[in-house]
């Protein structure tokens, strides 16, 4: 507080006039003639959330990322709003709004319902607060959680930023954001565009440039080093580098990432391979020599991310956010993944290492276990993610098993069409035939007429193979033929194939015991075929 004082004294503490202006910036206001948005393109619900807040009496912008896309002339997935009402204030002005985060107040109003739902997240501008004119503690977020709990604004030994809900002015709020072109306030009822940092300039420059020093930004929040990967892996296929004053100081920072909680890790983890640029992410981090260190599961991702199998799932994530499709983590880690799982089935069946071989559906259940202990580890979200994977993999081998009942009871299945897209991915780099993904494709789609024509080719292609394999012998009696032409042998061979890890069933039947015939004819013979059906 004393180094607060005599700093304004001094005139360095940022207020008009002072040597601290050029540090919150110079307020430029930019008309649509020069910046050229289109306001077709602002999402009606990020209008209306702004228009509600300005009746009320408040100032109200779109904000960040959004306002960047918009100068691009792209439209923006997400849509932030800045203003300079309280939490308290904006969740009074809306019917679906709920205030969310310790560290970050901030407030979701939510518009729509289920799947279909879209929120607009709303912050309040936050004062620039530097590490001297904040409380310390000793711990982090978890180990000083009490102490925490009454403080506005503090940061641990390191300089890292553990609370940040003290309000402040527009030009604050601005210097306290991370790249000049995330920094831009964007009015839709006056179509002006705020700008403190020159980041209209560095957009057209097509540069990504940290607002202030790189490394103590860094030290404030390491997360910052994850974001400056994700926003040059999306906007590289635009032209945008890294500003190599922000570049310089990634590697060497990165290692601040360690004192950051591992379930924030992973939630930015899936946000870099969730966002549509999962293939050029992997670049970036190979080309920023940070392929390895910001978390284990990821190093995993960029290790194997030239396979063909995670290859592909990397490319089909991107396809479908493209297309404006939902994506899940579980189906992309759960391809990540594969190899350990598979390895581990096989493993087990073979019964290698001096292990005793375990039957198919043990050994898969006990090798996910041992990949969910050694990967995943405890994080956020684990529960639904380590069961959605589960399933995914535990249905690989049911594929198999085209008989019966298991078709129509897998189709009804709630993680059928995630399973379903794993095992096409597996056909696709020759890991199961293409035959059974196209077999699955269309009996997942037709009608129950078409699903039971479908179940007899089976069938009858488990004749002809089961007629091959048999040599020829001396006919058997009349009974034994009825048993080998039943209308249940095609089950019945389907049954005695175990499933095996690369997706194909066991070309050997079992041996089945021979049972004697009984002394007594008629009952006694009836109930012997029905022992052996």
């Amino acid at each position: 507080m004393i180094k607060k004082f005599i700093d304004k004294l001094l005139g360095k503490s940022g207020a008009p006039g002072s040597g601290g202006k050029a540090r919150f910036g110079k307020r430029q206001e930019v008309d649509a003639s020069v910046h050229g948005i289109d306001p077709a393109l602002v999402d009606e619900r990020a209008r209306n959330v702004v228009t509600t807040l300005q009746q009320a009496g408040y100032e109200a912008y779109v904000v960040g990322g959004a306002v960047r896309d918009l100068l691009l002339g792209l439209r923006p997935k997400d849509f932030d709003v800045a203003t300079n009402a309280t939490p308290e204030q904006v969740k009074g002005l809306f019917r679906r709004a709920f205030i969310i985060g310790r560290r970050f107040r901030i407030v979701h109003v939510v518009y729509g319902r289920g799947r279909e739902h879209e929120v607009i997240e709303v912050s309040t501008f936050r004062a620039y607060m530097d590490n001297a004119g904040a409380e310390q503690v000793a711990g982090n977020e978890r180990t000083s959680k009490g102490e925490l709990a009454g403080m506005k604004h503090a940061v641990d030994a390191s300089g890292r930023v553990l609370r940040d809900n003290v309000w402040g002015p527009q030009e604050e709020d601005a210097a306290r954001r991370d790249f000049t072109v995330n920094a831009m306030y964007y009015d839709p009822a006056s179509q002006i565009v705020v700008d403190y940092h020159n980041g209209i300039k560095d957009a057209k420059k097509l540069t990504l440039r940290m607002i202030g020093d790189p490394i103590t930004r860094y030290r404030e929040d390491p997360v910052r080093i994850i974001r400056a990967i994700r926003f040059s892996a999306k906007l590289a296929q635009l032209g945008f580098k890294l500003e190599p004053k922000t570049a310089a100081p990634l590697v060497e920072s990165s290692r601040l990432l360690a004192d950051v909680p591992q379930s924030r890790l992973f939630d930015e983890m899936l946000k870099l391979l969730q966002t549509g640029h999962a293939v050029a992410t992997v670049a970036q981090l190979r080309k920023l020599g940070l392929a390895t260190g910001i978390y284990p599961l990821l190093d995993v991702v960029v290790e194997r991310a030239d396979t063909p199998f995670v290859q592909a799932a990397l490319q089909d994530t991107d396809r479908r956010v493209g297309e404006g499709k939902p994506v899940a983590p579980s189906f992309l880690l759960a391809c990540v993944l594969w190899a350990d799982v598979r390895d581990g089935w096989a493993q087990r069946l073979e019964g290698r290492h001096g292990q005793r071989p375990q039957a198919p559906f043990p050994a898969l259940q006990d090798a996910i276990d041992d990949v969910f202990n050694a990967r995943i580890g405890d994080v956020s979200g684990r529960g639904k993610l380590a069961a959605d994977m589960r399933e995914i993999w535990m249905m690989q081998p049911r594929f198999d098993k085209r008989s019966g009942s298991t078709p129509h009871s897998l189709v009804e299945q709630a993680r059928f069409r995630a399973a379903f897209d794993f095992m096409r991915l597996r056909a696709d780099v020759g890991e199961v035939g293409e035959a059974i993904a196209e077999w699955w494709q269309e009996f997942s789609t037709a009608d129950d007429l078409r699903r039971q024509d479908l179940m007899d080719q089976v069938r009858d292609e488990q004749h002809k193979k089961t007629r091959q394999r048999v040599p020829a012998r001396t006919p058997a009696p009349a009974s034994a033929e009825r048993r080998a032409s039943g209308p249940d042998e095609g089950e019945r061979a389907d049954a005695e194939t175990a499933p095996r890890p690369d997706g194909e069933a066991s070309d050997a039947p079992r041996k089945r015991r021979r049972r004697r015939k009984p002394r007594s004819g008629g009952a006694g013979e009836a109930g012997g075929v029905a022992a052996a059906e």
